[in-house]
């Protein structure tokens, strides 16, 4: 094969095949592109051929012979790279101004959505539909496997099975990522390709990133039994008032409905009901409103914190401050709220030293806390799912596992 440029009147556009090296997947093997430069401008089409470095020649555009069957596959890129050009050509004679992104849909044979354009415009809708907190950590993930391609001129088609298998090999071998955190870069790019195919902008097929098959690591979900909670609740803190007030937050999730710790802290008066009893919220992560009872429990702690005269507006856990400034800027509220978690943490985590407990203690431990006392007590697990607002119960089996487990351990320990 020769590298061909294409040359009409001002109108130049090149075509090449290159081998990507810096896509090696974990056999040692590299994909191998169409290029296309015009303007200066790269865009790549993907060919569906791997090869390792030492079974490319690149001087020559064509597989050596130690590649098994080069010549027919030779012969299949050559095709590829005639094809591409006739496409170029017929293209740039019948258009005035032609911009490579063009010429590279040309040689598609269709408008192919660029996925990272897709990518942003879609956050900016999500802004309006799930939590600040959530849309950046998506934008992060986003950014990640940019990062991996090392350029944006990266479309639908190009997303198969090859490439996201390599992208994962990626962030285990160079980014040493933990399955869980390979689990969610591949999860989150999975939501997007979905949502273009719900918009009809891409084919309604089977999606590739159903056959990556990742799992996520094991990991054991700490939370206070019965007695470690009457512990937590007996600590004598009378010399640290402020850590007082996160041990009350932890609490009250614990006892009420393993409320995320970012819904505790936004709390404000007008969210409860005294009369009925029931905490009436939209949830940050979901931004759904959610409903429950409180207990007795949550009420006591509750009404320490309860004024003589209430601002609907105020919150109730004296944490966060100026509701009117939190709730008129996403940025300031997800900042504040973050800085409030890692000082209560600091807290719990003292606390926890100071009970001695096999774990570090932290908010979250709230709500595992919740759901697995609940599910012990005999409370229904689609009550439990419902509660901790799951979008399925398949997310609250984890709770009933651990329950079983330690139902295990007990009849091993006291019956055999």
């Amino acid at each position: 094969l020769v590298s061909t440029t294409i040359k009409y009147f001002f109108i130049m556009a090149s075509i090449k095949l290159v081998l990507r090296t810096q896509q090696e997947d974990a056999t040692g093997q590299s994909p191998i592109y169409i290029r296309l430069i015009k303007d200066r401008k790269a865009k790549f089409v993907a060919t569906g051929v791997k090869a390792k470095a030492s079974e490319w020649d690149d001087e020559k555009q064509r597989l050596k012979k130690n590649y098994t069957n080069s010549a027919r596959m030779n012969a299949f890129l050559s095709q590829k790279v005639a094809d591409a050009q006739a496409q170029v050509a017929d293209h740039e004679r019948t258009k005035k101004s032609v911009s490579a992104r063009k010429l590279k849909e040309a040689i598609k044979g269709k408008t192919d959505p660029n996925f990272f354009e897709y990518c942003e415009k879609r956050l900016e809708v999500l802004k309006g539909i799930v939590s600040y907190r959530t849309t950046v950590i998506y934008g992060v993930y986003i950014n990640k496997f940019q990062k991996f391609l090392g350029h944006r001129e990266f479309y639908f088609s190009d997303i198969n099975v090859g490439i996201l298998n390599d992208y994962a090999t990626y962030c285990k071998k160079k980014l040493k990522n933990g399955n869980t955190t390979i689990f969610s870069s591949i999860r989150i790019l999975s939501f997007f390709y979905n949502d273009a195919m719900e918009e009809e902008l891409i084919e309604m097929a089977p999606s590739p990133f159903y056959k990556v098959n990742i799992s996520k690591s094991k990991v054991e979900r700490q939370y206070l039994n019965k007695k470690q909670i009457e512990e937590l609740e007996n600590l004598d803190l009378s010399q640290r008032p402020k850590a007082q007030v996160h041990r009350d937050m932890f609490l009250f999730s614990a006892f009420g409905g393993g409320l995320r710790i970012s819904d505790v802290m936004l709390l404000q008066w007008k969210c409860y009901d005294e009369e009925t009893q029931k905490i009436t919220k939209v949830i940050q992560k979901t931004q759904k409103q959610h409903s429950f009872r409180l207990g007795a429990k949550s009420i006591v702690i509750l009404n320490k914190y309860k004024p003589k005269t209430i601002d609907p507006e105020a919150f109730i856990f004296p944490v966060l401050e100026h509701p009117e400034k939190i709730f008129a800027d996403e940025v300031h509220k997800s900042t504040r709220i973050r800085s409030k978690i890692r000082l209560g943490d600091v807290h719990l985590k003292k606390m926890g030293e100071d009970l001695k407990l096999p774990f570090n203690l932290h908010f979250h431990l709230s709500r595992h806390t919740f759901a697995t006392n609940a599910l012990s007590n005999g409370m229904r697990i689609e009550y439990v799912s419902k509660l901790l607002d799951h979008s399925s119960i398949q997310q609250t089996q984890v709770y009933a596992k651990i329950v079983s487990e330690e139902l295990d351990n007990a009849v091993d320990k006291y019956i055999n």
